[in-house]
Order: C-alpha cells, then sequence, then structure tokens
C-alpha cells in the first residue's frame, strides 16, 4: 500500500544524520550514517561544534519578518525525526539514533512496566500524578555524551536553570555537562565560554519560540517577540565564537496552528477498549483504531504499514511493547484531542506535514564567515 505522506530520511538528511555527521568529525566514527555529501559540504570544518537547538522553529517559520536576520544564516533544510515532538528530537540528540533504535517513540509514551501512559516532558501520568520511573538509564547506552567522553572530549549542555535535574534531563543528558542559565545574557555567555575549548560538542537549547506558538500562534505579537529573541541569541553569540569553532543551528519540529475550530474531539465512549497517546496530529492507538476512523478527520494505518516511520532498524528492545497498534493521523487541517488532551494551545506539531517535518539547517561563526 502507497500512503500519501513524505516520512523522515533517515540515511541522510534528517536530525540523526546531522548528529552523526557532527560525531565523525569530533571522534573519526559515529553510530549511523551522517549527512549526505551535499548537505555535509554545508558545515565548515571545526575544533569545536555549538549544536544550537531553537525548539519549535520550523524552516518556513524563517520566512517571518522578525527572522529575517536568522534567515540569513540558513543553508538548507532537513528533516525531524518522526513523530515530530521535542522529547523524540531530543532523544535523537542525545543518542545519535532514530526513534526505532532510541525507544523514545512519542510525546505521550505508554510503558508497559508500569501500564501508564507517561507524558515525556514531566514524566508524569496524562492527569498529571507523578510516574515512580527512574528515567537515568531509559535511553540505549552508550549515549552520545558517554562516546564522545570515551574519546576524550566533554560534550556541554545549556539549557535553563529550571531544567536541572527534571526526569527528562536525567534521561537526556546522562554523562554530559549541564551548564544551567537564566537570562539571555548567561546563555551566550555560557555557550560562548564553554565553546572556546576546542573538541568540544555543546549543545545550547533556546525555548522561547515553541512556548509562544504553542500559546499565542504565529500571528500574535508574542510570536514576533519571541523570533527577535532567538534572532538576536544567535547573532551575539555566532559574534562571540572564537576562530575554529562553528555554530549550527536547527530546530525539533515546525508548528501549525490550529484554532477550535480545527480542532476534533474524539467522543468520551470512544475511549473504552482503547489507549490513546502520541499526540493530536498523529493519534497512537491500542486498540481498535480501524473502527474510529470513518467518524474522525483522519486516516487509520495499522502499525505494520508504518513501523518505519520511526527510522530503521535495529529496534529498541522495549520497540514492540511501546509502540501502537496503529495510529490515526489527522488530516492536514485537523488536530484530534482525546480526553486528557490540552485544547488551550493553537501551535501544534507531531505530523508529517512539510511545515512540521522540516527543520532549518543553520550555519555562522568565523570559519563560515571566510568561506
Amino acid at each position: 500500500m502507497t500512503l500519501p505522506w513524505t516520512i523522515p530520511d533517515y540515511a541522510g538528511s534528517s536530525l540523526v544524520n546531522l548528529v552523526a555527521e557532527l560525531e565523525r568529525r569530533l571522534t573519526g566514527s559515529a553510530s549511523g550514517p551522517g549527512l549526505r555529501s551535499d548537505l555535509a559540504e554545508l558545515l565548515p570544518e571545526a575544533r569545536t561544534y555549538v549544536l544550537v537547538l531553537f525548539d519549535g522553529l520550523g524552516s518556513h517559520q524563517l520566512r517571518h519578518p522578525a527572522a529575517a536576520a536568522l534567515a540569513a544564516s540558513l543553508r538548507a533544510s532537513i528533516d525531524a525525526p518522526f513523530p515530530t515532538t521535542t522529547t523524540v528530537s531530543l532523544a535523537t540528540i542525545a543518542t545519535g539514533l532514530a526513534p526505532a533504535g532510541h525507544g523514545l517513540l512519542g510525546y505521550q509514551l505508554y510503558l508497559p512496566s508500569v501500564e501508564q501512559v507517561a507524558n515525556t516532558i514531566k514524566w508524569t501520568t496524562l492527569w498529571g500524578d507523578a510516574i515512580d520511573y527512574d528515567t537515568r538509564p531509559f535511553l540505549p547506552a552508550p549515549n552520545l555524551w558517554e562516546r564522545l567522553t570515551a574519546a576524550g572530549l566533554e560534550p556541554v549542555t545549556v539549557q535553563p536553570a529550571n531544567f536541572e535535574g527534571t526526569p527528562l534531563s536525567q534521561a537526556l543528558y546522562r554523562g554530559c555537562r549541564y551548564e544551567p542559565v537564566t537570562t539571555l545574557n548567561d546563555w551566550i555567555e555560557a555557550t560562548a565560554i564553554v565553546a572556546d575549548e576546542p573538541g568540544r560538542l555543546v549543545l545550547a537549547y533556546l525555548p522561547h519560540i515553541d512556548f509562544a506558538a504553542h500559546v499565542y500562534g504565529q500571528r500574535s505579537a508574542e510570536y514576533a517577540d519571541a523570533l527577535r529573541t532567538v534572532t538576536e541569541a544567535w547573532e551575539r553569540l555566532t559574534r562571540r565564537l572564537s576562530p575554529g569553532t562553528i555554530a549550527v543551528g536547527t530546530a525539533d519540529h515546525g508548528h501549525v496552528d490550529f484554532p477550535k475550530d480545527r480542532q476534533v474531539k474524539i467522543p468520551k465512549a470512544e475511549h473504552r477498549d482503547r489507549i490513546f497517546y502520541g499526540d493530536g496530529r498523529v493519534m497512537f492507538v491500542k486498540g481498535d483504531g480501524a473502527g474510529l476512523a470513518p467518524g474522525l478527520p483522519a486516516t487509520w494505518v495499522p502499525r505494520e504499514e508504518m513501523e518505519h516511520w520511526w527510522g530503521p532498524e535495529p529496534r529498541h528492545p522495549g520497540f514492540t511493547g511501546r509502540a501502537p497498534d496503529g495510529v490515526l493521523v489527522a488530516d492536514d487541517e485537523r488536530l484530534l484531542l482525546h480526553r486528557f488532551s490540552d485544547d488551550r494551545m493553537i501551535g501544534n506539531h507531531g505530523g508529517l506535514t512539510a511545515e512540521e517535518r522540516r527543520i532549518p539547517l543553520l550555519v555562522a561563526g568565523p570559519e563560515a564567515e571566510t568561506d
């Protein structure tokens, strides 16, 4: 069966390939294929790479007037992994593996060991109760940071201070030096300082766009302000970098606005004998999803026809238990909501449209300016 969606290109033009490309340049080896040659040529050789992760910045969002200066650094677009959501992409960075390999298959994830669906940002149930679960060994070992350390390099991440020590950070940054920051000036200063050491991979995270897009939507003044904020951060940081250091900017996913009239709630009666998770653009279902699809603006795809969306084999040992029986792919203009979904958010993501899947490859730094 030929399906109408474009899945990420895990062979050479996705986030996992970018991570592999940087790892190979710093250590001489990687756990998977790097960027295809035409994309790899866009990255200058460097002694240290700063990977700036703009949460929620799809390539199409660089067309906004407030992002014009940031768009000047755009070299190409690559694919976010499936599903196009933050925790999945951050796990791909932390491991250098596609989701099939690292096992974090969705924002809301069924965990067979506790028979619960976890919100993988907060590691709570969908109604907010804490889940007794040790996240530190959740991702495969050795992860990217542990491999870099074994090669004699020090990996560093620069992150909001309120994320330090959370269950998600414990899962993602095992073996990585964590530099907490509280202001944009702190972020610029800390990133520039740690990037001055040769032979490092620095992951520097900026949350501003994702928050503004979720809460206010892309037509809002708050969203434009967020774009200006991260553009300023990128410009100030890249001016601070020493020769031999390159900043590579990318994202975890793009955003699409779904106001109330484009949101569709799955009737409460349909929750009986079904477990819903994933997110509203591609809803995961354990149970009979095929019987639901005719009454929803969505297409049912059984697991055997879409397992490859999570990437190539080998698969994580927990893949089978965590994966759904299939997925309800919402129509392009619709968002599906189960009974625990947050219907307050305007911006959403998780699907396979170009707006959600295509993320930027930005390059700046002393060598980039002279090439």
